[in-house]
């Protein structure tokens, strides 16, 4: 069963069309990138499946609850973490936990519980009596998530929860994320870090000018732009020269012993190139496979306001 489904989602702000039409099916138990350049439709995806904002079209359902009929039942089964920190700075790191369970009107001693839960699992423990505006950029993005948490949800909108943290603070939010997910939880988010969707995402989606044009793995996606290839590397001259001989469009570099040869990295097409050299007794020293980024992906398929939505 689909955590997050999407039909033909629509929006408009005045003449402005930011949605023409988004389909998205998100397993539960995953995580969910959705990429797109500035001004692409990804915070006005997220505003409407969370309820903030309705569609012009389509329908929605998250947790199995229609997001236009039923915004109430959405609400209580997910939490949002936005682009910038919702934690209160007059407020110490424990306070502001407090003040979300008590928003979820938990009991208080289950309230206490949890607050100390999180604040454990969140390593808040040592700053939790400290005024929040004193924690680092890290360390409120933590406390933000910890308090998305308070309510248990199933599915979690993360938009572009790393923006401006350092590389190690960043880290420590992924390994946050793939926790919550081991745990089944939900995960759609949003980044402009193409890193980040490679590491943590099941599942990415390319979000431009209103329409999804490209969806899959990040490894699907790769294979989809030109470039990728691989490296047949060889310890004899001789083994060069009959690989050469054996493989068409191959690129060869004599003073390194190598043949680089077109590939889309598939399992497929890389058998069948191993076929091939084993068929002509060719002997190769070691091979590597070499595929297009993310950063690749995202150029190729972004900033065309005429292309299409690819399948």
């Amino acid at each position: 069963m689909n955590a997050i489904t999407a039909t033909g989602l629509r929006r408009s702000y005045g003449d402005h069309v930011v949605l023409k039409g988004v389909d998205l099916n998100v397993q539960r138990g995953t995580v969910f990138s959705l990429l797109g350049a500035n001004g692409a439709g990804k915070t006005t995806t997220v505003k409407i499946l969370s309820t903030l904002i309705r569609a012009d079209g389509g329908s929605a359902s998250v947790a199995g609850h229609d997001v236009a009929s039923d915004p109430d039942a959405v609400r209580a089964a997910i939490g949002v973490t936005g682009q910038f920190s919702a934690v209160d700075n007059l407020l110490t790191g424990r306070e502001n936990l407090k003040l979300m369970a008590d928003l979820h009107h938990l009991g208080r001693v289950e309230g206490r519980r949890k607050v100390e839960l999180l604040l454990e699992q969140f390593d808040i423990v040592d700053a939790a009596d400290k005024s929040a505006a004193s924690y680092s950029g890290g360390m409120r993005r933590r406390l933000d998530l910890a308090m998305t948490l308070v309510g248990s949800p199933q599915v979690i909108f993360l938009d572009e929860p790393t923006t401006g943290l350092d590389p190690r603070s960043r880290r420590a939010m992924w390994d946050i994320v793939r926790r919550l997910v081991a745990d089944g939880v939900t995960i759609f988010l949003t980044t402009q870090y193409l890193e980040e969707a490679d590491e943590l995402a099941d599942r990415i989606a390319v979000l431009d000018h209103g329409k999804i044009v490209a969806e899959g793995t990040a490894d699907e996606l790769k294979r989809r732009i030109p470039g990728g290839h691989v490296l047949l590397q060889f310890n004899d001259p001789r083994h060069l020269e009959a690989a050469t001989r054996v493989v068409r469009n191959a690129t060869r570099d004599g003073e390194a012993l190598a043949l680089r040869v077109p590939n889309d990295g598939s399992v497929c097409s890389l058998k069948a190139l191993l076929d091939r050299l084993d068929e002509h007794a060719v002997l190769v020293d070691s091979l590597s496979t070499h595929t297009p980024d993310l950063d690749d992906v995202f150029l190729a398929l972004t900033g065309n306001p005429d292309k299409v939505a690819q399948p």
